[in-house]
């Protein structure tokens, strides 16, 4: 492809996006008058008409939409390639935007970028804690955390984390006032605290499995918090039966402050990912993190 077809090309992909001339001329630098030359020039040569054009809008014909659905994404993927090799001259930098469960995000993220952010000063992070599915390319965030049957197979995703164990607990206070449940419907005669999932409102359903069984469990009791450190204070305190992750509470069974039932039911969870768009230019700054965070067990 000569220079000149490339630039028509791209000519083309703005005045068909921006559906008028002035903006596309605008956005490119260039008079309306050379724009619209650039075009017919380059019908003539396709022996095609690629715009609709009237006084008042301009849209693509049924080959210009060809035309730009296949050949849009090539040009995108060969400018964020240039972009990629420029950066391989820079020192990593920018701001990354990533939201992750509270969890997540203490256990996981913070760590890593407690030891790797004094080594890169030219990379921020901006972590947003919240305890509900993102949807990172509509709210701008450039990755999410999410645990791995969460993330949307459309997205890229690296493990970070391994598996993740839940536990059902109590405090020895509260179980000594009530037999310990044995079966998962023995939590409806127990006080349980509930978590409060943000993205659609719903309490969430504790997920058991033993073996091949599986069964998400609807429980009640008396408070319903969003933010598992909360739960985990009302349980320590005595107010009933808490679904956590076990290493959350690994220290305080291990003190004989909390006591885990149901163990056989409660399942792990495959491990903490790291996802992005796909189609998303990987950054340098971005790299950087992704290889800090990747779990060793998928290191290529």
């Amino acid at each position: 492809m000569s220079m000149e077809s490339y630039n028509d090309l791209l000519a083309f992909i703005a005045v068909a996006r921006e559906r008028s001339f002035t903006r596309a001329a605008a956005r490119l630098g260039v008079s309306q008058s050379a724009l619209s030359h650039t075009i017919r020039a380059l019908e003539a040569r396709m022996g095609v008409r690629l715009l609709t054009r009237t006084t008042r809008s301009v849209s693509p014909t049924e080959a210009g939409e060809r035309l730009m659905h296949n050949v849009a994404p090539r040009f995108e993927e060969i400018e964020a390639e240039l972009t990629a090799v420029a950066e391989l001259r820079d020192e990593a930098a920018g701001t990354i935007r990533i939201t992750a469960s509270e969890y997540a995000a203490e256990t996981v993220l913070w760590p890593t970028f407690a030891k790797l952010l004094p080594r890169y000063p030219q990379i921020k992070v901006e972590i947003t804690a919240e305890h509900r599915y993102t949807d990172i390319v509509a709210q701008r965030y450039d990755m999410g955390v999410r645990l791995g049957d969460e993330v949307a197979r459309d997205m890229t995703a690296v493990r970070i984390s391994p598996d993740v164990r839940f536990a059902i607990v109590g405090s020895s206070v509260y179980l000594a006032k009530r037999p310990a449940p044995t079966k998962p419907q023995d939590l409806a005669d127990h006080e349980c605290i509930n978590l409060r999932l943000m993205s659609n409102g719903d309490l969430y359903a504790w997920e058991l499995k033993k073996g091949k069984q599986k069964i998400n469990v609807r429980v009640d009791g008396q408070l319903v918090f969003n933010r598992p450190r909360q739960i985990l204070q009302a349980a320590l305190e005595g107010f009933g039966l808490a679904y956590l992750p076990q290493e959350m509470a690994q220290a305080h069974i291990a003190r004989g402050q909390l006591v885990p039932v149901l163990q056989e039911w409660c399942p792990a969870f495959p491990g903490y990912h790291l996802y992005y768009a796909k189609r998303l230019h990987v950054s340098r700054a971005m790299s950087v993190v992704i290889d800090a965070l990747r779990h060793p067990a998928t290191t290529p």
